[in-house]
């Protein structure tokens, strides 16, 4: 029998969802603070709007759902679900004010991609947009790499049992600290020591490459934060392409490849375990994975003949889309079209494999993941051994992911039930495209993007598709982030709600 969420229940949920809107609308000060000194007065005003709206929806949620009462399980998922979807509504809201979006939807569907560090959008006008509102759109995706969630847990909450169960939530499996509140903050550290550290290199970049000094300043902190928390957006509408300089390519591929890596993993470099590097499933699986799917774009591009000039050419442009669709960044020095027109089908289909196997568990990235796959493919080699080895054989398969542990038929269930939902997921995208008249190929490339979170696009994504594709995307974009399991305990908690008994 299903019980009914009692008027407690809400009142938990509606507590600490509005923690975390009052932390949303605190980041908004940067925006502001940045259109205030750039004598940006319009933007100013906007900010000014949306703070004030955000933290008094989030001070009455506290205020009206008051309690000292925990979160449970369903409670933590709750808010976990519900906290990214607010998130969108209450982002859009200056987005929106700065006329460079056809409807509200529109800059829901640029929050929520920058939330899930996607990097598909509608911005009408980029390269004309104020700074404070471009700053906007990329701190989007710092917080949603390291996790909205994330963000209350660092500074609005507690370390109780309920934190934890919302950090899971967020589709983080793992704690790197003991504490999850220490975890929380390790993610941060890690994340702003990168930033400065990779900031300043790309502005030296800039500089080097011929922009202005604040120019190459404010364009580096903005590509270091989509690169870093691999999303994909920049502040020019010709993505890194604007910037035709090869050692930015160099710069971004590095940063990218470290955004997707596993947060306890960057805890085992920085404390000395560099052997990890080479002995962890992941960065095993991934490689493996760079390997085999470049190999098949590097075919399909070949199989077109002619589309670059030269070899250098040639994987120069092939290993940078590949890569950025490997990581989940969606960063591109080609034209959307581009993969239509010229890659081809087999080319799209390498590029497409990579966006949907993905990065690393605990990252910033979104998909399936290397380590899903290489738990799937140890299960595949250990029932193969059983099969050719006598009965009486005792197969046993050990998995190395910071310290050695037994596969055991847990982790190959949850693998296998996270891999299933995005390919279902994949291929609910791929069929809504398709009934709007787009052909296999781009609807498939399309949906496999905005689900696994990359911003990689064949040229669908437009402020003119229809409205119920861009929900279908920003639905893609908010499953494939939280990796569907807050989500199913949200949509049981809905479903009591309707049917449930007293």
């Amino acid at each position: 029998m299903i019980l009914r969420p009692t008027l407690e229940d809400y009142r938990v949920i509606g507590y600490y969802l509005g923690k975390v809107v009052v932390g949303i609308g605190a980041m908004m000060v940067i925006p502001f603070a940045m259109a205030a000194g750039c004598f940006e007065t319009g933007p100013a005003v906007d900010f000014l709007l949306s703070i004030s709206a955000t933290l008094l929806l989030g001070y009455c949620l506290i205020a009206i759902c008051y309690t000292k009462k925990d979160l449970t399980t369903m409670h933590a998922m709750s808010v976990a679900s519900l906290s990214w979807l607010v998130a969108m509504f209450v982002s859009a809201i200056p987005l929106f004010l700065s006329g460079h979006y056809g409807s509200y939807l529109d800059a829901c569907f640029e929050a929520m991609s920058g939330y899930a560090t996607t990097g598909l959008t509608l911005v009408v006008d980029l390269d004309h947009m104020a700074c404070s509102y471009n700053l906007w759109r990329h701190l989007t995706m710092f917080i949603g790499g390291q996790g909205i969630v994330v963000i209350a847990l660092t500074f609005l909450f507690k370390g109780t049992a309920g934190s934890f169960r919302m950090y899971v939530g967020e589709a983080r499996e793992e704690k790197v600290l003991p504490n999850v509140i220490e975890t929380a903050r390790f993610i941060w550290l890690v994340s702003l020591v990168y930033l400065a550290i990779g900031s300043a290199t790309l502005s030296v970049s800039g500089i080097m490459g011929g922009l202005k000094p604040f120019r190459a300043i404010f364009d580096s902190v903005c590509i270091f934060i989509a690169a870093w928390d691999t999303g994909g957006f920049t502040p020019h509408s010709q993505n890194i392409l604007f910037y035709h300089y090869f050692p930015l390519e160099i710069i971004t591929v590095i940063i990218m490849i470290l955004g997707s890596m596993n947060f306890a993993l960057h805890h085992a470099v920085w404390t000395g375990n560099r052997r990890e590097l080479y002995r962890n499933i992941e960065i095993k699986t991934f490689f493996f994975s760079v390997v085999v799917t470049l190999s098949v774009a590097c075919l399909g591009l070949m199989g077109q003949g002619g589309v670059y000039a030269d070899g250098f050419s040639f994987f120069r442009k092939t290993f940078y889309q590949l890569i950025s669709g490997h990581t989940g960044t969606g960063y591109s020095t080609i034209y959307a079209r581009q993969f239509v027109n010229e890659w081809g089908q087999l080319a799209m289909l390498g590029t497409m494999l990579a966006m949907a196997i993905g990065g690393c568990i605990c990252s910033t990235t979104g998909a399936i993941k290397v380590f899903r796959i290489g738990i799937i493919y140890k299960a595949l080699r250990q029932d193969i051994k059983k099969l050719i080895l006598p009965e009486t054989a005792i197969v046993m398969e050990k998995i190395h992911h910071i310290k050695d542990s037994l596969l055991e038929d847990k982790h190959v269930r949850m693998a296998a039930l996270i891999l299933l939902s995005y390919v279902s997921l994949y291929l609910f995208g791929t069929l809504a495209g398709m009934c709007y008249g787009y052909s296999l190929s781009q609807a498939s490339f399309e949906s496999v993007s905005a689900a696994a979170n990359v911003g990689l696009s064949c040229g669908i994504t437009a402020p003119s598709m229809p409205a119920t594709l861009k929900v279908i995307y920003i639905f893609q974009m908010w499953a494939g982030r939280l990796e569907f399991i807050s989500i199913f305990v949200f949509s049981g908690m809905v479903l009591a709600a309707v049917k449930g008994k007293e």
